[in-house]
């Protein structure tokens, strides 16, 4: 494997394959020294041009766990602010011998664009694009998923039957994009719960149902409810009268929590809105996976980073987690 840019790219068999390289890696976390020489002498930029806290610091976790070297680039403070070009950057980060490069853009496709254009020999991993796709945040969650619903016995397991519902900025969110084709491909069906107004064109052709009851589908007992933050800072219009009308909705309180019953789980890809797009009683629930989800985050870029650099357990090399453990 040698980019991550979507999960639309991405087979049944090499997702469930990335999933239990991630479980191999998650093993490794419960050790007393939690690091593998897998990636020593590699070296990973995290090259960021938007905000970001939980993707940054996981994938800087996860590389340091393999023990790679990291370099993080912010594109405030750096010559980006001075209008450098995407071109210019990849250059400099090929001149420092950059090995894999994990991007955060605000313009949908830029990772393709530095994977395809030349400018650099490195892996690259998409870890967002504009409103179009956020691919590690979606292995997470099906990570997070199959190992709620299946335990230490989810290793070779896909997610059939499962069913899914998303609710809420559908329009501006890359995680639900990338869920949507993810979660499909391992076999479960998806539920898109919306304003009409935040619903994007051409979701019609989407493998999903749509929906713009919130009790309705809750009515329906979903296995998995996966709440999405409400995007304001990419919304320039009118999407829904006021907060509290939208809350009143399309947000899951704690009545619905209790409506939905004690089987279901209630994800978030974080920040949550409290209060909006989810209540505290539903997002601190034990029905909740919102630490869950942070916490395998590291796990799922590290099996990434891995594979990307060294793409060996797909080819059918022995397991990651026969590595021998360094400190």
């Amino acid at each position: 494997m040698k980019h991550l840019l979507s999960t639309r790219d991405l087979g049944r068999d090499e997702a469930i394959a990335i999933l239990d390289v991630a479980e191999d890696m998650a093993d490794v976390a419960n050790r007393e020294v939690k690091k593998l020489p897998a990636l020593r002498g590699k070296t990973v930029v995290n090259l960021f041009f938007e905000d970001s806290t939980r993707t940054r610091i996981s994938f800087e976790a996860a590389a340091k766990r393999l023990s790679a070297d990291v370099i993080n680039f912010s594109a405030k403070g750096s010559s980006v602010s001075k209008g450098e070009s995407l071109k210019d950057t990849a250059q400099t980060l090929a001149a420092i011998g950059a090995d894999a490069v994990v991007i955060r853009h605000q313009s949908s496709g830029a990772p393709l664009v530095l994977a395809e254009s030349g400018w650099i020999d490195a892996g690259v991993v998409n870890a967002g694009d504009g409103t179009h796709e956020h691919p590690t945040q979606a292995l997470l969650d099906a990570f997070t998923i199959r190992r709620r619903l299946h335990g230490r016995a989810a290793r070779g397991k896909a997610l059939d039957g499962v069913t899914v519902t998303i609710v809420g900025d559908i329009l501006h969110s890359r995680v639900a994009r990338s869920n949507v084709w993810l979660l499909t491909t391992l076999g479960a069906s998806v539920t898109l719960v919306a304003p009409a107004t935040l619903l994007p064109i051409g979701v019609a052709e989407w493998p999903v149902t749509v929906a713009y009851d919130l009790d309705d589908a809750i009515a329906a007992r979903p296995d998995v409810v996966m709440m999405l933050r409400i995007q304001s800072e990419r919304m320039h219009a009118a999407f829904f009268p006021n907060a509290r009308e939208y809350s009143r909705q399309w947000g899951l309180d704690d009545e619905r929590l209790t409506a939905l019953g004690p089987d279901s789980m209630v994800m978030h890809p974080g920040p949550m809105n409290r209060g909006l797009e989810i209540s505290s009683g539903a997002a601190d629930s034990a029905q909740s996976t919102v630490l869950e989800q942070v916490a395998n985050g590291v796990s799922v870029r590290m099996a990434v980073l891995y594979l990307v650099l060294s793409g060996t357990h797909l080819a059918g090399e022995k397991s990651v987690s026969d590595e021998r453990t360094v400190s």
